[in-house]
């Protein structure tokens, strides 16, 4: 999925570690449902359902989008229909951008556009919205996120569940492995 969040703002992780608490004052956790977008048919895309399944493993209750039960393109409106109305969406979706952003996570404190820029038409997602940028933009995007690290998308992923975690209070597992995977 390609994601584009209106007024984005570039961070670094320790950024999204700020972000997120900047949420956690506003909203206490049981508010909130991490909406993590993506497949794992592709490297790139992966990061949504890596994030997920690592969040979960940070101990957050609710969170849609999981190697086990992904959320993408397919199933995104019928998962959308899940979530009760009162709950705050914390959206996490791969992007492909500039070469000087690849690494970087786009935060903003307003929806992501899912599959916005290679044309499918899926609804705006999340009251907050992060936009990894996995790898640069280019004129194959679905062939830039097959051939996109694994190594890269799982740093990434493990980066903000990490942040969640400190952000939101919890103390972040460290698991047994470099990536956080038990």
């Amino acid at each position: 999925m390609h994601s584009q969040p209106a007024r984005p703002t570039k961070v670094e992780g320790r950024g999204l570690q700020a972000f997120f608490a900047g949420i956690h004052a506003l909203h206490p956790l049981e508010n909130i449902t991490f909406l993590c977008i993506g497949t794992d048919r592709s490297t790139g895309d992966a990061l949504g359902p890596l994030t997920g399944t690592m969040l979960l493993e940070q101990g957050f209750q609710d969170v849609i989008g999981t190697m086990v039960n992904p959320c993408d393109a397919s199933n995104l409106s019928r998962r959308l229909q899940q979530v009760p109305k009162q709950r705050i969406v914390i959206a996490i979706d791969a992007c492909l951008g500039q070469p000087g952003a690849v690494g970087s996570f786009l935060t903003a404190d307003s929806p992501l556009y899912p599959a916005a820029s290679i044309g499918l038409d899926l609804p705006a997602v999340g009251h907050y919205s992060i936009a990894a940028v996995v790898n640069e933009q280019g004129p194959r995007p679905y062939a830039t996120l097959q051939m996109t690290s694994l190594h890269h998308v799982l740093g990434m992923a493990s980066i903000i569940a990490k942040s969640a975690a400190a952000g939101f209070g919890l103390h972040p597992q460290h698991g047994t492995a470099e990536y956080g995977f038990r």
